[in-house]
């Protein structure tokens, strides 16, 4: 055996203390990794950590790891629910008024700077793949690979930093096509020593919810609770309710939205009946035949015997909810995909992880598909943040809180100071359940996009742990009169469907004037 010194010994060991001790400092020291996946239009009635009936039926095990490991937020809000405002909100922690997307098509502040451009400043690596769908360059991001506009279920087109402009069409389905391009980059940054800002933006579940193939046969033996408002008759609301055209009964396309090509030519609205085309031509001759199958097998029944009146309208609720869960199956699957990989590669411990949506949707309820509206299901978004070895796993949180928050929470989390213009907070503090967090009581809304797809009418209120207040008022565009000027209060303890409108009992006088004083400094540039 050979033999040492004692003071060759010591040197040794204190090298070794001394590097061990770098070596912790340094990894102590290294700021998070950021996974950011938000879907499109996807409802947390269909994910199964929040436990509602319809996910009950069509389960997603992958996002619920992220509640296993994390905090789910029972009570997170939009500013306004509509897509391209919640995605400048994303990036920017404003309300529409401040970042200017206000309405769907255009809007946005390029000048207002994108959490993204802090954290390149802060050393942070950072990349986009999937939905911008937005009338801005994705700024401060290190590489990018972008659907065109909202892209397409199937063979979409991307562009990326080395494609000169151009959306380079690819054979495939979208969710997995997404989660591809954003593993490839992953495999490529792993092992850098800077730290990494992912997103992944997919466009499911957004309409028309088309599945991938392998999927087109899911939930077809399953038969899904209606909700106790399918037919509602509004009968404590207001005109707008007679004019939007969401609604399940009568909106749906049979060809665009619940896929019966048969009935391609039944009246619908222009926009809907010319969309089908578009999203077919897509598919090649063999996707379609795969595709023309199914759907042919799954429509059979219906065709030699169509239903009338109620009956439709829950087969039509069936036919939506089915498809709609196929496509959130997809997201499901590939999220299990980042989470594998994440895993695999020793990052999972070091990386905060969140699971969100644009926005809420409407799952039947009131007799709606889509959004717009501030009434729950539309307001309300899944929101869940896990940071393994580092908070603690399945907890909940019903603190209010809203997408303004999200940039300032991965700023925050980045070690980054938050910017005066940012109108958010930190969801950090929350997340370490932090004892002498003081928090906000109330979340502001305001829905702008009008004359638009849909035709709901503009409104803006405010919503507090118990009680939601609306103020629908509109000017015709055209005649310049005043549609509507009225208002709704919702007593959500007492009535969490929101049917009974008490803005005008005697016993609610106090609520009423309380809750309009508090809008009142949001109300005066809505």
């Amino acid at each position: 055996m050979r033999k040492y010194s004692l003071p060759l010994m010591l040197c040794t060991m204190l090298a070794c203390l001394n590097h061990t001790n770098a070596q912790v400092k340094k990894e102590g020291n290294k700021k998070p990794n950021i996974v950011w996946i938000m879907s499109d239009d996807h409802s947390f009635q269909t994910i199964s950590a929040y436990g509602h009936p319809i996910s009950k039926l069509a389960p997603t095990p992958n996002i619920d790891r992220i509640a296993e490991n994390g905090v789910v937020f029972d009570q997170a809000f939009v500013e306004n629910s509509i897509c391209t405002p919640s995605r400048a909100t994303l990036l920017t922690g404003m309300y529409s008024k401040n970042h200017g997307q206000m309405f769907f098509g255009y809007g946005l502040d390029t000048g207002k700077t994108f959490y993204s451009e802090y954290l390149q400043k802060a050393g942070y690596t950072t990349a986009v793949f999937g939905k911008w769908h937005l009338a801005a360059e994705p700024k401060g991001f290190t590489y990018y690979d972008l659907f065109d506009d909202q892209g397409d279920y199937y063979n979409p087109a991307f562009r990326n930093p080395t494609t000169e402009g151009k959306y380079i069409q690819e054979k495939g389905y979208a969710t997995t096509l997404v989660t591809d391009h954003a593993l490839t980059w992953l495999e490529k940054e792993k092992d850098k020593e800077e730290p990494f800002c992912l997103v992944i933006l997919h466009k499911a579940p957004h309409r028309n919810w088309m599945p991938d193939l392998k999927n087109l046969y899911a939930y077809e033996d399953v038969t899904f609770r209606e909700p106790p408002t399918l037919f509602d008759d509004y009968a404590t609301r207001g005109g707008q309710m007679d004019v939007h055209e969401l609604s399940i009964a009568q909106h749906l396309g049979y060809a665009f939205d619940l896929k019966v090509e048969a009935l391609k030519n039944e009246p619908t609205l222009d926009y809907i009946r010319d969309s089908w085309a578009l999203a077919m031509d897509r598919l090649d001759p063999e996707q379609r035949r795969v595709w023309d199958e199914a759907y042919r097998s799954i429509h059979h029944d219906f065709l030699q015997n169509r239903p009338e009146g109620k009956a439709l309208i829950s087969w039509k609720y069936q036919r939506y909810i089915r498809d709609y869960c196929k496509t959130v199956k997809s997201v499901d699957d590939e999220v299990g995909r980042v989470l594998d990989y994440l895993k695999e590669n020793d990052l999972e411990d070091n990386t905060i992880i969140v699971y969100t949506s644009d926005q809420g949707f409407f799952m039947g309820e009131h007799g709606l598909y889509d959004k717009r509206f501030m009434y729950e299901e539309s307001f309300r978004t899944p929101l869940i943040i896990a940071y393994p070895g580092h908070i603690e796993g399945g907890q909940r949180t019903d603190k209010l809180v809203q997408n303004i928050d999200f940039a300032p929470t991965i700023l925050d989390a980045a070690g980054i100071k938050i910017p005066d213009d940012m109108d958010g907070r930190s969801l950090m503090p929350i997340l370490r359940k932090d004892r002498n967090l003081q928090w906000r009581d109330a979340l502001y809304y305001a829905y702008y996009d009008y004359p638009a797809v849909g035709g709901v009418r503009p409104h803006y209120g405010i919503r507090t742990d118990r009680y939601k207040l609306i103020h629908w008022k509109n000017v015709d565009p055209k005649t310049k009169q005043t549609e509507f000027d009225h208002w709704e209060l919702y007593d959500l303890k007492k009535d969490p469907l929101e049917i009974n409108n008490v803005y005008d009992k005697t016993t609610y006088h106090q609520i009423r004037q309380t809750l309009r004083k508090k809008l009142e400094p949001f109300a005066t540039n809505k």
